[in-house]
């Protein structure tokens, strides 16, 4: 399945003890390397401050956004926790890195591809050329919320880092009322249900405690070992950091402390409008709530206002994180990323939660800071991948001569730096293991139910007329030559993640 030669892990690691030797305190690192802060939401759509007029929503990212650069259009490859994690984390597309599912295996892609063993991952090689990576919480896939509430490791690779903490979380064991608000699933982790926590104990939930380990990990980077100290006080202490973040709200169940909710009520929260016209696959719709989970109005209000106040408690914990940075004067020297696994719809189409094709649950926020650079403060409008965050990390830190050749993705280091263009058309996502298939463009997404283009089986979405994606252009004979032109496209696309 995978054809590419890797780098021999072995040669890397050989280039990082020669630079260990030349400078046996580290101090290439101190000077030269930005630290990297790597925060990760899951399931988190675009409809936060941001991305959309939305008054004191998510003032935090709000904020991060003026102080670097907001991506537009930034897609997933998988709409799904685990793929989406080892797609981001291998800078591979799913097909290539073998991960089609939410598996449960130990190294995630390296673990389950003997082709791959070699490979690192994004965090693994930073660690590779000296930095010290420590992953708290959920960056690999993680079950939400059992297995958090077990404090599993879940599909993490352990080689990635020097330190990783799993977080016990309470979750659906907190002190408050758990709510079911959708009759037709009553499994917690794929249903919908909500917890309004009293004021007060929201520093018993997972996110909060997450945060508040990243805050002792940041402390411990920043402070200064005592003079004349004999005692091993922390590995690698002069080297930068990779910290990956990983915060499961608004993953379900939907829980934050009663002034997260306050401010959206059920009753003013307003269901999407159902628009479905007569030539969308029914394979589009499979993700409807007729079926699965068999709300009514007032449930399907309720999840919208439960799914809000999860971001907005997550949003908190950003901040946080961004004015721990600053009280410790880390902020100018470390590139903070923040990104969502993939979007999620709630009620668009009629369709709810993820694993969907349709825009809402494949586009995602993308966030990238950098100290110092030029465009602080704007919006990238080309199309991007999150399989580029792994090339653009590496060039922001100047280390692109050690990246491995095989990486899929494309660096948008010179926008980010410098404001230079770069230029990128398409976006590449699967879901049902790649039994379908979806390509967006700048103007047109296009998606395919099948391996084969049959009637009844392909929508074509004109974006700079129909943002929504209501009128399924597939079967229009006025857009005849752009179905074509995007067939095609995607099987070079599918050609090329299957090498």
């Amino acid at each position: 399945m995978y054809a590419f030669q890797t780098r021999p892990h072995m040669l890397r690691l050989i280039c990082c003890f020669v630079v260990f030797a030349i400078f046996p305190k580290g101090n290439i690192y101190a000077q030269e390397l930005p630290n990297i802060l790597f925060i990760v939401s899951d399931d988190l759509n675009t409809r936060i401050g941001p991305y959309m007029d939305l008054e004191n929503h998510t003032p935090n990212l709000n904020r991060l956004a003026r102080e670097g650069v907001q991506f537009s259009r930034a897609y997933s490859q998988y709409p799904l926790c685990g793929p989406s994690r080892a797609s981001i984390m291998s800078g591979l597309y799913p097909e290539t890195n073998g991960v089609l599912g939410n598996q449960h295996v130990k190294g995630s892609y390296r673990g389950s591809n003997p082709d791959l063993a070699d490979h690192p991952t994004l965090a693994g090689f930073f660690r590779e050329q000296g930095y010290y990576t420590a992953r708290v919480s959920k960056i690999f896939h993680m079950g939400v919320p059992g297995g958090i509430e077990r404090g599993e490791a879940g599909d993490d690779d352990p080689d990635s880092w020097d330190y990783l903490y799993n977080v016990i979380g309470p979750e659906t064991l907190s002190p408050g009322k758990l709510e079911l608000l959708s009759p037709g699933n009553l499994h917690y982790g794929s249903n919908f249900s909500r917890m309004i926590l009293p004021d007060g104990t929201e520093q018993t939930q997972t996110d909060y405690l997450a945060v508040s380990q990243a805050i002792a990990l940041l402390q411990s980077r920043a402070g200064q070992v005592a003079d004349k100290a004999t005692n091993l006080v922390k590995r690698k202490p002069q080297a930068p950091f990779f910290l990956a973040v990983g915060l499961v709200r608004p993953h379900v169940p939907f829980i934050a402390p009663e002034f997260c909710f306050a401010p959206y009520p059920s009753s003013q929260m307003q269901v999407p409008e159902k628009v479905i016209g007569s030539n969308v696959p029914k394979e589009a719709l499979f993700r409807q709530n007729e079926g699965i989970w068999d709300m009514n109005t007032q449930q399907m209000r309720q999840t919208i206002g439960a799914y809000m106040a999860s971001v907005q408690f997550m949003d908190q914990q950003v901040g946080r994180l961004l004015n721990t940075l600053d009280q410790l004067e880390l902020r100018e020297n470390t590139i903070v990323v923040f990104i969502s696994d993939h979007g999620y719809n709630l009620g668009e189409h009629g369709s709810w939660s993820k694993v969907s094709l349709w825009e809402g649950s494949v586009r995602v926020p993308l966030i990238i800071s950098l100290p110092g650079a030029q465009n602080q403060g704007s919006t990238c409008e080309t199309i991007t991948e999150l399989i580029d965050l792994y090339p653009t990390l590496v060039e922001l830190c100047g280390l692109e001569e050690a990246a491995p050749e095989i990486l899929q993705g494309k660096s948008f280091a010179p926008f980010i730096k410098e404001n230079q263009p770069v230029v990128k058309e398409y976006a590449y996502t699967i879901t049902k293991r790649g039994q379908a298939a979806s390509i967006r463009s700048e103007r047109w997404r296009y998606t395919r139910w099948g391996e084969e283009a049959m009637v009844g089986k392909e929508e074509l979405y004109d974006h700079a007329n129909d943002p929504e994606e209501h009128f399924n252009l597939a079967d229009d004979p006025g857009y005849r030559e752009n179905l074509l032109e995007l067939r095609k496209l995607l099987a070079s696309y599918k050609a090329r993640a299957k090498k």
